[in-house]
């Protein structure tokens, strides 16, 4: 079990110790169910209160806490709480799962695919034609990768993923498991004779560098050309990113959140989650969309949309109110 003593743990943050603690740290918990061994967080003043209901025994705490930590208790003052909690948690993960040789004996790797120095494959993974994978990337058991796709440098894709042919994927991902990048686009058009004719999906997907993708998401390929996402971009369980989508850099996607075909976005957008983002529109640069919203038409730069169709935050607000007002009256 690893353990570490306050001072340890601040080597790392180079924070200011305030209060002393005879306690070894063995793991971070929440606040609320932390215990005298275990290091948490208080992000926000509003949980200021909680910490005289938690039993942990250290606390890593913004500089403007209102409060002291008690006896046999401490805190570890830093600038940004949640910023120096990922540093706590890479201090105590456990270690990755282990490949007993770096491509096992029953992945199939095509003759012509190249293998770049470090790069692990796990058991029962596909390796297409002409496929690259960079140095110390990472293949977890079970990953398909197509005929002519290219995974850069020390990126990791879990078990169960797809990435289909032609697809390329920069360096320092994560494809977390069942994502699937590369599908066919959703196009159909009605035909007399046949019904629906499927429109051929002949493009590709391209991921920057730094991207996350989460699991069971699926980034479908262009009609022509390619679907884009743009360094950095975090995307998390359960999002569709439709066909000749494009994201710029450092976008976020919140869980069942989902962009339809043509959709642009621009650095730094945040979508959040079970939001909808209708074809063919643009979210200007650091925008941001609701939870739950339906944007039907684009949305500036900077601004903040809600509801069902998404209006600007401050009318979506009024209307509420509004609406709240109404039903209240009608009750008198």
């Amino acid at each position: 079990m690893k353990s570490y003593s306050v001072n340890e743990i601040n080597e790392i943050l180079n924070g200011v110790i305030v209060g002393t603690t005879s306690q070894n740290i063995t793991a971070p918990e929440q606040l609320e169910v932390a215990t005298e061994t275990e290091i948490t967080f208080i992000g926000n003043k509003k949980y200021e209160k909680l910490w005289f209901l938690s039993k942990a025994g250290v606390a890593v705490v913004n500089e403007d806490i209102s409060i002291e930590p008690g006896e046999n208790r401490a805190f570890i003052k830093v600038k940004n709480a949640d910023l120096a909690m990922s540093q706590i948690l890479a201090l105590f993960a456990p270690p990755a799962p282990v490949f007993q040789s770096d491509i096992h004996p029953t992945a199939v790797i095509d003759i012509t695919a190249t293998i770049a120095n470090g790069a692990k494959i796990g058991a029962c993974c596909y390796v297409g034609p002409n496929v690259k994978i960079g140095e110390s990337s990472i293949i977890y058991p079970n990953v398909t990768i197509l005929d002519e796709s290219t995974i850069g440098n020390n990126t990791i894709i879990w078990s169960g993923s797809v990435v289909r042919e032609r697809c390329h994927i920069g360096n320092n991902c994560i494809i977390h498991p069942n994502a699937t990048i590369g599908a066919d686009g959703f196009g159909f058009r009605p035909c007399p004779e046949k019904g629906l004719v499927k429109i051929p999906q002949i493009g590709n997907v391209i991921i920057g560098n730094n991207v996350e993708i989460g699991a069971n998401s699926c980034v479908d390929r262009g009609k022509f050309s390619s679907t884009v996402l743009g360094d950095g971009c975090k995307i998390d369980n359960l999002v569709q990113i439709g066909h000749n989508s494009k994201l710029g850099r450092f976008c976020i996607m919140a869980g069942h959140s989902g962009l339809a075909g043509s959709v642009t976005l621009g650095d730094g957008v945040i979508i959040g989650g079970s939001a909808s983002i209708k074809d063919h529109t643009t979210l200007g640069s650091g925008s941001t969309v609701g939870a739950g919203s339906g944007v039907t038409c684009d949305v500036p730069a900077g601004k903040t949309v809600l509801g069902y169709p998404a209006v600007e935050a401050r009318d979506a607000l009024k209307q509420w109110a509004i609406l709240k007002r109404l039903v209240n009256d009608s009750k008198k």
